[in-house]
């Protein structure tokens, strides 16, 4: 029952869009209906401006860190919390509450990750967060952070001591974000890329 009530909850954690909650109360407007049409913190500052993007991406990152937290306390290490952990992700990429037309779980997949494999997902953070300060390229620091953690945890797994299907889920999560992506890696490639603060 424990991981079943974890798994339920994780999605319906993530189901809570954020950003279309922040767009209806300040805008009146379906932020899926503009700017980029991601239900996400970085179209949040395309529409809404640097305040509510802040807010989306913490609160984001909030239920996928209580949705682990959660399955950690009901049971422990192990596959369940990162079963929850993929089950905010999916909530957040295909709400319940939103006809199933979410975001791209970055800041979901955040929350997910530094609760579960806290050093590795700092490390990667630090390199994509320069990553994008550099070229202004949010998708690119996204993915760089999914795949520097990933490599990290494959790589040094003596140094990292975590169970070994948070390394499946890394995998999973990072399969699932690039084809979530496709369209800004199709863009990245050819040099067209939306760059981060620009309209």
């Amino acid at each position: 029952m424990e991981i079943i009530i974890s798994i339920i909850v994780g999605y319906l954690l993530g189901s809570i869009s954020f950003s279309y909650v922040f767009g209806k109360k300040i805008k009146k407007v379906d932020i899926r209906e503009h700017g980029s049409g991601n239900a996400g913190a970085t179209n949040t500052l395309r529409v809404l401006g640097i305040g509510p993007a802040i807010a989306v991406l913490l609160l984001d990152a909030l239920k996928g860190i209580v949705a682990v937290l959660l399955a950690l306390y009901l049971v422990g290490d192990g596959l369940v919390p990162a079963a929850a952990g993929l089950a905010a992700i999916v909530g957040h990429n295909w709400p319940v509450f939103l006809r199933f037309k979410g975001g791209k779980g970055v800041a979901t997949t955040i929350g997910v990750l530094a609760t579960l494999v806290f050093w590795p997902a700092l490390y990667a953070g630090i390199i994509a967060i320069i990553s994008i300060v550099i070229t202004r390229f949010v998708s690119l620091g996204s993915l760089l952070f999914l795949l520097l953690t990933t490599l990290f945890m494959i790589v040094f797994h003596d140094y990292f001591v975590y169970p070994i299907e948070y390394t499946y889920l890394l995998i999973v999560v990072t399969i699932l974000s690039c084809w979530r992506h496709r369209a800004n890696i199709s863009r990245l490639i050819k040099g067209n890329e939306n760059k981060i603060g620009k309209k």
